[in-house]
């Protein structure tokens, strides 16, 4: 993938469709889907980001000991990091559908970020998915739940 990211596909964002980022705070005057509106017309951001504690802590653990990370920071990376899940898982159930499945598996994950032009990040994340059925595997054996 080069720098500017061309090599991306055009993709709409499904969950995020019409949606227009006015102001992060608990704001009306963005449009969201009815999914991500409660009751009473207020947006639930709870349900559409990454917990802005496992941002922060995932940030702080590159960063030097002395660091410190602002809260705009983890808020603006909160919304990127949402927004890629978002972009990857959307590509991973389209496959899915067409396929007739209803669920999403670390393959189908893979297969996407392939797919969308992620290259340098499939590779890594195959590799991870191998060693954590390994586990899972052993896991099982040990406690044991082997179903063979």
């Amino acid at each position: 993938m080069n720098s500017s990211g061309s090599n991306l596909k055009s993709r709409e964002f499904k969950n995020y469709k019409n949606y227009k980022l006015v102001n992060s705070s608990n704001s009306n005057s963005s449009t969201l889907p009815n999914e991500y509106i409660d009751e009473d017309g207020n947006s639930k951001e709870q349900d559409r980001l990454v917990p802005i504690a496992n941002v922060g802590r995932i940030m702080k653990q590159i960063l030097p000991p002395n660091a410190k990370v602002s809260k705009e920071a983890k808020e603006t990376m909160q919304e990127c990091v949402s927004e890629f899940i978002s972009f990857v898982t959307g590509e991973a159930s389209d496959k899915c559908k067409k396929e007739k499945r209803k669920t999403v598996n670390g393959d189908d994950i893979c297969w996407a970020l392939g797919n969308l032009g992620f290259d340098d990040f499939t590779e890594t994340m195959k590799r991870y998915l191998h060693k954590f059925r390994e586990f899972e595997g052993e896991k099982s054996k040990i406690l044991g739940n082997d179903d063979n």
